[in-house]
């Protein structure tokens, strides 16, 4: 089906320090009026049903006038909903997360003519967590190796588990149940540190280039193995190996070497090593603090990327020797947006209403139906549309 055929409604946006990230329902041409509604279970017999895709797409933020070219260029402005009693010239109210939802609220009401109706960050990480885990089959799994395995989540034994979203910075919330959590931690060295030190040593222009970048590059040019420090052997007493990395960027400190002598891939590589490292291991250290043994990584930081995700996992192995798991997420970056998208519900708001989502499951990415702006990278994460069936009020 295109998606010009599809009806468009309910726009949710995300809008962080780097990133800007919707989430949009579409539902199906044949099925878009209630006669053609199917009865549902659960306590919800005879409520009317519109089956459809939730899309996603995402955006800079510092290009985020594109992100306002495409929702115009979709109508997606006029899919929000108003208060009741409200008049049909008020303005349309989108829900929106993140510190964007506060910093750009005038340029969406001068642009779109939206009024953004703000949800709080962390609520809607949360909630977009647990729909995922709760709703979507094949949407969690493990990674280590180049081996990717997806994970069976018992519903009745999902919490409590530590939830680390990795954006320009970076979030440890502990789950404990719907509408239950903690931020327990978190690091101010995350994808922004990997972004903005990159583009200050290799002078790449964005992320996804700088990401790329690190695929061709080697670590161990200029991070100080054990081995360089033993040399060349491990040092057993402690169960650390020649190969394990003592200090990261610290052959910079007794080569004879100038910035430029250095391979822009190589400093990426490092980048990525070291930021990824860091955040697996602080990320156990917090689930060791509450006896935690499942950790979900979510966040753009992570893209899908091979390297990124086995990186994070060796980490979380290691530390934890082998008690702890990390997992991740095929809608990584999606969290805050799903939340606010849900966040429909409890307003009140006229028109559709999400009191359940139904029958997900990821569709073929090759549809279409998703869309990522921006240079592409073989290992990005698909991010699929997923199929849902969603109660009208």
């Amino acid at each position: 089906m295109e998606e010009s055929e599809a009806q468009i409604s309910h726009l949710a946006l995300d809008i962080g320090g780097s990133l800007i990230k919707l989430v949009y329902f579409s539902r199906n041409s044949d099925n878009s009026s209630s006669k053609n509604s199917v009865p549902v279970s659960n306590g919800n017999e005879g409520r009317p049903v519109l089956e459809g895709k939730l899309h996603f797409a995402k955006f800079e933020t510092a290009k985020i006038h594109d992100c306002i070219d495409f929702i115009q260029s979709k109508q997606l402005c006029l899919t929000g909903c108003q208060h009741h009693g409200s008049s049909a010239d008020e303005k349309c109210i989108i829900k929106a997360t993140g510190g964007g939802a506060y910093k750009f609220t005038d340029l969406f009401k001068e642009k779109l003519g939206i009024c953004l109706g703000k949800e709080d960050e962390m609520d809607c990480l949360v909630a977009g967590a647990n729909f995922l885990l709760k709703s979507v089959h094949d949407e969690a799994f493990t990674y280590m190796d180049g081996q990717k395995e997806f994970a069976q989540i018992d519903h009745d034994d999902l919490y409590p588990y530590l939830l680390v979203n990795i954006g320009s910075g970076v979030s440890m919330i502990k789950v404990d149940g719907p509408g239950k959590f903690e931020r327990v931690s978190g690091t101010n060295v995350g994808g922004g540190t990997f972004w903005g030190l990159g583009r200050l040593l290799t002078k790449c222009k964005s992320f996804d280039e700088l990401l790329e970048l690190s695929q061709q590059g080697n670590n161990r040019v200029i991070d100080m193995l054990v081995g360089d420090i033993y040399g060349g052997t491990d040092y057993k007493k402690i169960g650390l190996t020649s190969t394990t990395i003592a200090s990261s960027f610290g052959k910079a400190i007794s080569d004879n070497k100038e910035l430029e002598d250095y391979k822009p891939e190589d400093i990426s590589r490092s980048l990525l090593r070291m930021i990824s490292n860091n955040i697996g291991q602080i990320s156990y250290l917090n689930a060791l603090r509450f006896g935690l043994k499942r950790i979900f990584f979510a966040g753009f930081f992570i893209r899908g990327h091979a390297y990124t995700m086995d990186t994070i996992a060796v980490a979380v192995h290691f530390w934890s020797k082998g008690e702890a798991k990390a997992m991740f997420l095929r809608h990584e970056g999606f969290l805050g947006a799903l939340g606010a998208f849900m966040s429909y519900e409890k307003h009140g708001f006229d028109n559709l209403m999400v009191h359940q989502l139904l029958q997900q499951s990821p569709t073929d990415p090759s549809d279409g139906g998703d869309k990522t702006h921006g240079p592409a990278n073989s290992e990005l994460n698909d991010n699929p549309s997923i199929n849902c069936s969603v109660y009208l009020s």
